[in-house]
């Protein structure tokens, strides 16, 4: 076999059974690329989770085309740990064969407890591992070294000094790699234990292993607060200068780190391009422009910008992600591209928007390709890191359960965009030095308007199981309150605000929570979507207002508070937005249930194929989780449903800058 998924996709042939029950304990068939496998086969994947709302899908989906006597390929999958096939309803063990997988069979040497833990995305560099190197049956420590050595190539046993341990710390924390924490509590443990080969080699029990091998956060700043100790040591022509002044670590371990190592310096570039280290000032040090050291100085705002765009546009146009690339190649992709996307929007150099034009349309054929074969696939992964807005609520959920006593606070930022969070967050930086931003992305729904994707996020569900609601968002509160009774919580135990954004942050979060009672709750800020659907002067325009906005301090204040409160912070964006042109108004009457400017929704396909046609630019989206009466035909690229010569800022489509968005959880720096 030359893929793990080999060996469950032997099971699923076409036209064999109608219905097929699969305990899948491990997550296994709703991985990102056996999904897609099982899809192009022509197997539709449901989950049973929820007994009432599964025999919803089932009977508007299924059970109607089966008595019209027309066959579909159905797999139910149940992947509670402990749940048996048996606890499924008699009508469907009466109708369909049963399989069942776990991964003690694809990795039956290595320890189960280990590998259950891994983010499923790595069982290929395992699987991998195992068919070049068998292993013997290994216990729990052997399956954590032989994963750490061939899937994440770290032997803790080979490093033995500063650049080793760096190298090996970037290379896991630039690429957003995390590491279960059983692995980290061995890989520490062998660092610290490790026998030393002579009295030269650092002893790495003075650093904070604890906390710089498993955040991602606090690696980097312990790397920024002794960058310019770095800094300091060199002379005008890059001599070693031994007069540096003295700076006070928060983090333990050597002030003097070898950032100019050929295997460390090629990570320290990006990572100040890409916003995770910030420059410093450094008078008396003279480096020429292409110096890699460059990067980590700051100097006059124009040349710093300068300097950052166009190595920046090197770097996006060397990453942009292929067809073939996973979920998660493109939200880290998206984070750059919105650094990116800034810098050109406030600047007022014409040749780099012009670039950053021709690449993002280019970005987004490619993305809307992607999603077409794709999208599908992302509904059903696991929540631990979410793929897609309505897996949020239920990580916050997972957290609550894990900790016993937490509370949960969710701020939706209505209509932010990737690169205006990027904007939030360098004033939220400055405005509270002690924040911590913990930044990802996740996927919105498609089409992406407030009433379909919010929804998700409140729901915790697919549009399809909110249909009555999907063009309102008035059932916000009754989801959001009804998901949580589902996870043992009181109503009265969880809070619903929207219509926030001015005023005091203080007094509104007073006002809708109770401190020591509630639990839970959430909050929409719709400042940005207001000033989105009020703006005339294009991207620049929505960056300019939305500073104005977040100097005010209502943000910041309300994160501060809900941290104050003891709240476990998340934010996130049901869209983003993009500045469009107007290739044309359809002229339709009332055909379509929803005319957006960049988005139309048709009771029917057959209607919607009347206006496709004309509008070439347009997708017929497939109706992937959503309500069976409902077929968008969405815009791509920058094109919009509004008159020609018309320019706007819109959401609706399928652009990359309106369907990933921002997902940031916040904490108290404890330094």
């Amino acid at each position: 076999m030359s893929s793990w998924r080999d060996a469950i996709l032997n099971d699923f042939v076409p036209n064999v059974s109608k219905l097929t029950l699969v305990a899948d304990p491990d997550c296994l068939l709703t991985e990102e690329k056996l999904a897609l496998e099982l899809r192009g086969r022509g197997f539709d994947l449901i989950e049973f989770s929820d007994p009432v709302e599964f025999r919803y899908a089932y009977e508007s989906k299924y059970r109607s085309i089966w008595d019209r006597g027309e066959h579909t390929d159905l797999v139910v999958v149940l992947r509670l740990q402990d749940a048996e096939l048996e606890s499924l309803p008699y009508d469907l063990l009466q109708a369909g064969r049963k399989l069942s997988f776990n991964l003690g069979d694809l990795f039956p040497n290595l320890s189960y407890p280990v590998i259950e833990k891994l983010d499923r995305s790595l069982l290929d560099a395992l699987f991998e591992a195992q068919r070049k190197s068998p292993p013997d049956r290994m216990g729990d420590n052997a399956t954590k070294d032989f994963i750490l050595r061939h899937v994440f190539g770290i032997a803790a046993e080979l490093i033995g000094g500063e650049v080793e341990l760096l190298r090996a710390l970037l290379r896991l924390h630039y690429g957003k790699t995390r590491l279960p924490d059983i692995l980290v509590h061995r890989l520490i443990q062998s660092l610290q234990l490790a026998p030393r080969p002579s009295s030269l080699t650092p002893d790495f029990k003075a650093w904070p292993l604890s906390e710089i091998v498993p955040d991602d956060e606090a690696f980097f700043a312990f790397l920024q607060e002794r960058w310019p100790l770095f800094l300091s040591r060199l002379g005008s022509a890059h001599q070693v200068r031994e007069d540096s002044p003295e700076y006070g670590l928060k983090y333990p371990g050597p002030d003097r780190l070898p950032f100019d190592h050929q295997d460390i310096k090629v990570y320290i570039d990006n990572l100040f391009l890409e916003g995770k280290l910030s420059p410093v000032e450094a008078k008396g040090i003279e480096v020429d422009a292409g110096s890699w050291v460059r990067s980590g100085i700051a100097t006059s705002g124009v040349d710093d910008d300068e300097l950052r765009i166009s190595r920046l546009f090197g770097l996006v146009e060397k990453e942009l992600p292929t067809a073939e690339a996973r979920y998660s190649d493109w939200t880290a992709f998206a984070l750059k591209w919105a650094e990116l996307s800034l810098l050109v929007h406030c600047g007022n150099s014409t040749e780099y928007q012009t670039r950053l034009r021709e690449i993002g349309d280019a970005l987004n054929t490619t993305f809307a390709a992607w999603l077409a074969d794709h999208y599908s696939s992302l509904i059903n992964l696991p929540p631990t890191n979410p793929a897609m807005l309505h897996h949020v609520p239920r990580r916050l959920a997972r957290d609550i359960e894990d900790s016993g006593s937490s509370r949960a606070a969710l701020i939706v930022v209505d209509g932010l965009a990737l690169d205006q969070w990027v904007t939030i967050r360098q004033l939220l930086q400055k405005q509270d030095a002690n924040l911590v931003m913990r930044e990802s992305a996740t996927f919105a729904w498609i089409p992406t308007l407030t009433s379909v994707s919010r929804q998700s996020i409140f729901s915790g569900k697919p549009p399809l199981y909110f249909p009555s609601s999907i063009n309102s968002t008035n059932s916000e509160e009754k989801l959001w309150k009804q998901f949580w009774e589902g996870h043992g919580l009181s109503r009265l135990d969880v809070a619903y605000q929207r219509g926030l954004g001015d005023g005091d942050a203080a007094g509104v979060l007073d006002s809708a929570i109770h401190p020591g009672k509630t639990k839970v709750v959430g909050l929409v800020v719709d400042k940005v979507d207001k000033i989105m659907h009020g703006m005339q002067l294009g991207s620049a325009g929505m960056h300019n207002q939305i500073k104005q906005w977040c100097h005010a301090g209502f943000l910041s204040a309300m994160v501060g508070q809900l941290l104050d409160y003891g709240y476990e912070v998340w934010l996130t964006a049901d869209h983003g937005n993009i500045q469009c042109d107007g290739k044309g108004r359809p002229s339709e009457g009332v055909i379509a249930e929803t005319r957006g400017e960049r988005v139309r929704v048709y009771p029917t396909p057959e209607l919607r194929a009347q206006v496709a046609g004309a509008f070439p630019f347009a997708h017929e989206w497939q109706p992937v989780g959503l309500p069976a009466d409902y077929f968008p035909l969405v815009a791509g690229g920058r094109d919009a449903f509004v008159n020609p010569g018309d320019a706007i800022v819109g959401h609706g489509g399928v652009a990359i800058e309106e369907v990933i968005v921002p997902l940031v959880k916040f904490e108290r720096r404890t330094r």
